[in-house]
């Protein structure tokens, strides 16, 4: 009788050991590398979609959220998504415009300045960048813009001839080629090393986001922001094909509909980033400049002489983009 009742238990917690053990591989766990800090909106925006995505999965789908380049650095990212190395993963959209120059759109000087416009640009053009990046094995979830881009330096720039020989700051091909027909010296800086190539001289001037301002602390290593409002390009999140297939059916359209909501909520989050981080900016020493007619005509100039090598680039596709963004 014993015997039996011990061999009852032992049955007993082995069938709940099994139990326990099912509903560990049952739970699907995901890391996501993304590029910027923890305080950076966009990471905010993140955190709180994988917490939208555990709650509506029952934690059957867990997103760990790797950020500030920890896992990947920012340029490697989207390739680690593509190759299976991590199942999803954000990054800045216009570090992909070498590979086709409609990932580079949104970065085109004074095309999309306002949100309405950078709305209806990414309306146009997420059709292509879906099918662009589909064709590598990767699915767009959610896109979010960064506010208004501006332009930092040590020393107020009054004019495009205050800008040569300067080591401006580039962070993919649009802003590359800028810095060139300005007359500045292009310098692959990623966000994290900002403060370190700023101290050190790498770098003396950038145009980037206030949000990006505030997150590195600029008043640390520069002076000046001339609110230009010259681009709102975007990050985007993605995920792998073969990653997101494997999950089941109710998985996947929570993981849509948080990402649905992500998109909502990010681009409320941009629009509220600008006033208060250029206070912030302000109020610890940063000297915000409207920029003088002679700068904003200079780079309105390159902002046309880049829109129009931009339609040559990308040819007849590009064409389209830009005609359905115009009607």
């Amino acid at each position: 009788m014993k015997l039996t009742q011990l061999t009852a238990q032992l049955t007993a917690v082995v069938a709940a050991l099994t139990l326990l053990s099912g509903g560990a591989l049952a739970a699907e766990k995901w890391d996501m590398p993304t590029p910027y800090p923890d305080a950076t909106f966009h990471t905010v925006n993140i955190h709180q979609f994988a917490k939208d995505v555990k709650e509506a999965t029952g934690g059957a789908l867990e997103i760990n959220v790797h950020s500030a380049g920890s896992l990947f650095k920012h340029k490697e990212i989207k390739n680690a998504v593509r190759g299976g190395q991590a199942p999803i993963g954000e990054f800045f959209l216009g570090l992909l415009a070498n590979e086709n120059p409609i990932f580079g759109i949104d970065s085109l000087p004074f095309l999309a300045t306002d949100y309405a416009a950078a709305e209806k640009l990414w309306k146009v053009t997420k059709p292509k960048v879906s099918d662009l990046l589909d064709k590598q094995g990767l699915q767009v979830l959610f896109a979010v813009p960064w506010p208004p881009q501006g332009l930092y330096a040590k020393k107020e720039i009054s004019s495009i001839s205050d800008m040569k020989g300067l080591k401006f700051r580039a962070y993919n091909a649009n802003t590359t080629q800028l810095a060139e027909l300005a007359g500045a010296v292009p310098t692959q800086i990623e966000v994290a090393d900002l403060p370190q190539a700023f101290a050190t001289g790498r770098v003396e001037a950038m145009i980037t986001s206030p949000s990006t301002g505030v997150s590195s602390k600029a008043w640390d290593f520069l002076s000046y922001f001339h609110h230009t409002q010259a681009w709102i390009p975007k990050n985007i999140v993605v995920v792998n094909k073969a990653a997101f297939g494997k999950l089941d059916a109710k998985t996947r359209d929570a993981v849509l509909a948080a990402a649905a909501k992500a998109e909502k909520r990010g681009w409320k989050m941009s629009k509220a980033e600008t006033d208060e981080k250029i206070a912030i900016l302000k109020k610890n020493g940063i000297s915000v400049v409207t920029p003088s007619s002679a700068l904003m005509s200079d780079l309105r100039k390159i902002g046309a002489t880049m829109s129009d090598e931009w339609i040559k680039k990308a040819g007849a596709e590009g064409q389209a983009v830009l005609k359905a963004y115009n009607n």
